[in-house]
């Protein structure tokens, strides 16, 4: 990243927003199950560290956003149960400050007792987008533990403290 940043002549704090993440019309997009579209630009510093870490900066983008997205598409799933919208009336219906109401309502228990299930069934269905995932990101760890293995430490750099 710093090497993207010199060579930009933004190596100095703040680097501008442009050189970080890219500019123009993003080059990346994923429309999410839950119907929310995550974009990313290609041409910034933070995408070129992404190209190299990850080695595809499209494929990580894609796994990263489906993966991080798993427990929100769950959540969303939940509305497909009529008890869940039933739960969610009863608990809109509730004065905030009426905890028994909502406590009546059964909304949290309902939740508690359907998220991991509807989660399960999302993890199952982007089996392939985890296990991409975790791919990339074991190789980007070795491609960073390698970069750090080439730094030379304080103390090789004679900074050791007194």
């Amino acid at each position: 990243m710093h090497r993207c940043l010199h060579a930009r002549d933004a190596a100095g704090p703040p680097a501008r927003q442009e050189v970080l993440f890219g500019t123009g019309p993003t080059e990346l997009a994923i429309t999410l199950n839950t119907g929310y579209t995550v974009r990313a630009h290609t041409d910034g510093c933070l995408a070129a560290a992404h190209r190299y870490l990850y080695g595809d900066q499209e494929r990580w983008f894609r796994a990263e956003v489906t993966v991080n997205n798993l427990r929100p598409e769950a959540q969303a799933r939940l509305r497909e149960d009529a008890d869940y919208r039933a739960a969610l009336a009863r608990r809109a219906a509730c004065d905030d400050h009426d905890t028994s109401c909502v406590r009546a309502a059964g909304l949290e228990r309902l939740r508690a007792r359907l998220e991991p299930a509807r989660l399960a069934e999302v993890r199952a269905a982007h089996r392939g987008d985890i296990t991409t995932h975790d791919r990339l990101r074991d190789r980007a760890v070795r491609r960073a533990a390698g970069l750090l293995a080439d730094r030379p430490t304080p103390s090789q750099k004679g900074n050791e403290p007194s």
